[in-house]
C-alpha cells in the first residue's frame, strides 16, 4: 500500500504535468535544479519564451512564444517542438534535469518550417546521491526545412556524492533541407561516468552542417561517440571538430563518419589530449561514392606540450594550475 508521501508526491507531479500541457506560468524551483540548470543551459533558463523541463522523468514548466510551440506527446515520453518559419533570432530551452535513481527515456521531435532562424538549447544534468544508476537517454530527431538557419547546443554534466552510476545515452538524428545551415555544439566537460552517443545526420542539395564537439573525462569514465555524416546534396558540405580530454584511467572512443554520395566537401578533424593512464581511439571514417566528393579526416592524439608547462610555470603557476589553463584553453 502507498504511504502519504508518495501519494503526495504522485499528486505534486500530476499538477505539474497538467500545467505543463496548458502552458500555466512559471514554478518554482528547488536549489538543487537551479544549479543544475546553470551549468547545462549557457543561455539562461529563465521559464520565459518558449521552454520546457523535464524533472525525473516529469514535465514540469512549459510555455510557447508566438512562433514556437511545445505539444505534449500523448503515445510516449516526449515533446514536439514546430517551429515557425517566421521564427528569426529565436531561442526554445528543453533541459533536462534528474535528481532521483532511475532510467528516463525521451523522444523529442522538432519539425522546423522552411526560412527559420532559431537555436535550441538542450542537455541533461545529474545530481546523484545515491547507491542505483541514473540515467537519461533523449532520443531527438530534426525535421529541418528549406532556407533554415539552426542552432543546437547540448551540455551534459553530472555531479553529486552517490555511488550509483551517472549515465547519459544521447541519440541525435537530424535531416538538413536545402539551402539550409545547422550548427550542432555538444559539451560534455564532468561527472559522467557513462556516455554512449549516437548521432545520424543527411544533409540535402547546398546543405551546411557545423558540428563542434568538446569532452573531457577522469577516473574511470568511459565515452564512445559515433557520428554517421551522409552528404547526400549537391554541394552539401560538413565541417566536424571533435576535441577531447582524457584524465585518470578513463577511456573515450570517437567514431565519425562522412559519406559523400554527390557533389560534396567534407572536414574531419579530431584532436585529443591523452594523460595519466587514460586510453583514447580516434577513428576517423571517410566514405566518396560520387567523383567530385571531396573528403578530408586528420585525427592527433598527444600529450600536453612540455614548453607550455614550462613557460605558465615561470608565472608563478605550479604545474596542476598550468594544466588547467592549458586544458580550458584547449576546450573552448
Amino acid at each position: 500500500m502507498e504511504n502519504k508521501q508518495t501519494l503526495a508526491e504522485k499528486a505534486v507531479e500530476q499538477i505539474a504535468q497538467e500545467a505543463a500541457k496548458k502552458g500555466q506560468g512559471k514554478v518554482d524551483l528547488d536549489k538543487i535544479t537551479e544549479a543544475v540548470l546553470n551549468v547545462i543551459d549557457s543561455y539562461g533558463f529563465n521559464q520565459e519564451g518558449a521552454y520546457n523541463l523535464r524533472l525525473n522523468g516529469m514535465a514540469v514548466c512549459h510555455g510557447d512564444s508566438r512562433h514556437i510551440r511545445i505539444v505534449t506527446k500523448e503515445d510516449k515520453p516526449g515533446i514536439d517542438i514546430h517551429i515557425s518559419g517566421e521564427a528569426k533570432d529565436e531561442q526554445v530551452h528543453i533541459p533536462v534535469v534528474m535528481s532521483r535513481e532511475g532510467v528516463d527515456v525521451v523522444y523529442n521531435d522538432f519539425y522546423i518550417e522552411d526560412g527559420a532562424d532559431v537555436t535550441i538549447i538542450a542537455g541533461c544534468g545529474i545530481h546523484g546521491e545515491g547507491c542505483s544508476e541514473t540515467r537519461h537517454d533523449g532520443i531527438h530527431t530534426f525535421h529541418v526545412g528549406k532556407g533554415c538557419n539552426v542552432k543546437y547546443v547540448e551540455n551534459h554534466y553530472a555531479e553529486g556524492n552517490g555511488t550509483g552510476q551517472k549515465v547519459l545515452n544521447p541519440v541525435t538524428k537530424i535531416f538538413v533541407g536545402e539551402d539550409s545551415v545547422f550548427t550542432l555544439e555538444t559539451t560534455q566537460i564532468r561527472g559522467v561516468d557513462s556516455t554512449e552517443r549516437e548521432n545520424y545526420i543527411e544533409l540535402a542539395d547546398n546543405a551546411k552542417l557545423f558540428v563542434t564537439e568538446k569532452l573531457m573525462t577522469d577516473d574511470g569514465q568511459t565515452a564512445v561517440s559515433n557520428m554517421d555524416v551522409e552528404l547526400n546534396g549537391a554541394d552539401s558540405s560538413a565541417r566536424i571538430v571533435s576535441r577531447s580530454v582524457g584524465k585518470g584511467k578513463s577511456r573515450q572512443v570517437f567514431h565519425p563518419r562522412a559519406i559523400g554520395s554527390n557533389r560534396c566537401h567534407a572536414h574531419v578533424q579530431c584532436d585529443s589530449i591523452i594523460m595519466d593512464e587514460a586510453e583514447i581511439s580516434s577513428i576517423p571514417e571517410i566514405d566518396a561514392k560520387h567523383v567530385d566528393a571531396q573528403i578530408i579526416h586528420e585525427a592527433a592524439i598527444g600529450r600536453i606540450n612540455d614548453e607550455q608547462l614550462v613557460k605558465l610555470r615561470t608565472f608563478g603557476m605550479n604545474e596542476e594550475e598550468a594544466e588547467s589553463v592549458i586544458i580550458e584553453s584547449f576546450l573552448k
